[in-house]
């Protein structure tokens, strides 16, 4: 069953059960989520693709969350591939899409796309930015190092759901039922755990914000007992380095 996040907002990712080695590197026993999402409104906007592993099944999800619709807009918050990989496929079907990333994002993008002409193409958004897609507003903040340098995080102002990137991310695909807090730490440690400095920076940002739920790109949507979740990443003593 897909996670709920509100009515507009739907969540077009996918389990990976096969991947036993994130990055080639962490052990996951009950493998890894890729997560996407999708914002229905009178401008559409596809918020991140997933891993080539996985293409098949969220071009399905995605095809069917649309109902025929053609979006307008593809939100690129990180720029590794497990969450990059369907750039190049989403625009050769939907040309017309503007893709919306840090100014650092953009730069990054033919690197990983050779050849790609990328002109006209993408809307570079800075520190607090904003866009309109009909009722809801989505607020750009920069997070760089959370945990490459291009990334950044949305707040829809409307439904007041964050879209956290790497933030609050957890090892394990969401059909897997099981308690949150330990794999979502050494999720950090590994991940994000360096950069504990530009973590705290983050939360700064989203103490000013009206949060009812945390939408990362891997692992559960949080959308109750947020304090908790929040106040493991700014204890020190707990979660953070």
């Amino acid at each position: 069953m897909k996670p709920t996040i509100t009515e507009t907002i739907k969540y077009i990712g996918v389990d990976d059960a096969d991947l036993d080695l994130f990055e080639s590197q962490y052990i996951v026993p009950n493998g890894i989520s890729y997560n996407s999402y999708l914002i229905v409104d009178e401008k559409i906007a596809v918020m991140d693709t997933v891993d080539r592993r996985k293409s098949e099944d969220w071009w399905n999800n995605l095809e069917a969350a649309l109902e025929g619709r053609i979006p307008n807009y593809l939100i690129v918050h990180h720029m590794e591939p497990d969450h990059a990989g369907n750039i190049a496929d989403f625009l050769a079907k939907y040309p017309d899409v503007k893709i919306v990333a840090s100014a650092k994002a953009i730069q990054m993008l033919p690197l990983f796309f050779e050849g790609m002409d990328f002109e006209g193409k993408t809307i570079a958004v800075k520190e607090g930015e904003t866009l309109n897609l009909g009722k809801h507003i989505l607020q750009f903040f920069m997070a760089p190092m959370v945990h490459w340098p291009e990334v950044m995080v949305t707040y829809d102002q409307t439904d007041k759901v964050v879209f956290s990137a790497d933030g609050f991310g957890k090892f394990g695909i969401l059909a897997h039922e099981e308690e949150w807090a330990c794999e979502a730490r050494r999720y950090y440690f590994n991940i994000c755990g360096k950069y504990g400095t530009q973590v705290q920076n983050l939360l700064r940002k989203m103490s000013r914000l009206e949060i009812d739920a945390i939408c990362p790109l891997h692992g559960p949507i949080l959308k109750e007992n947020l304090d908790y979740y929040i106040g493991l990443f700014r204890n020190d003593k707990c979660f953070v380095n």
